[in-house]
């Protein structure tokens, strides 16, 4: 069996296992979620741990009432995770699995640090609803400013962000104002083991993360003045 056909066979076996208790109606849905993920990996496109991630989250919305569709386009650039419609708003999902590509492996917090942020500034634009979607086993390094609610952003943490952004995302680089109005709603705590998600506010996710001592607001400095 080579590597795509134990992706697929990964797959069926997640279905059965997440599904014995849906209904038709939610496994139709599912299948076709998984089929789109086969031609993808067929393609390089996707990773199975992603889309493992993927699929129990999209069983979780569809549950919820959301019509879900997986590695959606947004624009000519843009490809979210999960795109899900209820009724007129819309949510948009990202899935984080912690992997760090080889070339920021001195520098994983930066790294991740910057990418979610980015996430957050990019893909909320999109969407009525947005939200990270995570493991149990990995802490986001989420910056906390982003967690918070717009108006309550100061100046001085919004050029905190772009200047982190600015050191991998540039072609475009974000705008202070698409900064200013970034939001994260939710975290999703996806549990492959167990086929649950549970839902958490990102700000009582850092502030217990912090508190515990096993994560912190990892952001570059700025000159004092520059603060105010």
């Amino acid at each position: 069996m080579n590597s795509r056909q134990e992706f697929e066979e990964d797959l069926t076996v997640l279905l059965s296992r997440i599904t014995s208790d849906s209904d038709e109606k939610v496994k139709n849905k599912l299948n076709i979620l998984k089929d789109c993920l086969v031609n993808l990996r067929k393609a390089n496109i996707v990773k199975i741990n992603h889309s493992i991630m993927e699929l129990v989250c999209a069983k979780y919305l569809m549950e919820k009432g959301y019509e879900v569709q997986i590695e959606y386009p947004l624009n000519e650039t843009l490809t979210c995770d999960l795109y899900a419609t209820k009724g007129l708003g819309n949510l948009i999902v990202e899935v984080e699995t912690g992997y760090i590509p080889p070339e920021n492996a001195l520098a994983p917090l930066t790294y991740t640090s910057a990418r979610l942020a980015s996430k957050i500034i990019r893909y909320s634009s999109f969407a009525g609803k947005f939200a990270l979607g995570v493991p149990p086993h990995y802490i986001l390094p989420l910056p906390r400013t982003l967690s918070k609610l717009p108006r309550s952003r100061k100046d001085w943490e919004i050029l905190l962000i772009k200047k982190l952004c600015d050191v991998y995302y540039y072609n475009p680089p974000v705008t202070v104002e698409e900064i200013r109005n970034a939001r994260i709603h939710e975290i999703y705590i996806i549990d492959v083991d167990h086929a649950k998600v549970s839902e958490i506010d990102p700000e009582a996710y850092l502030k217990r993360a912090m508190e515990r001592g096993i994560a912190y607001d990892y952001m570059p400095d700025l000159p004092a003045e520059v603060r105010g």
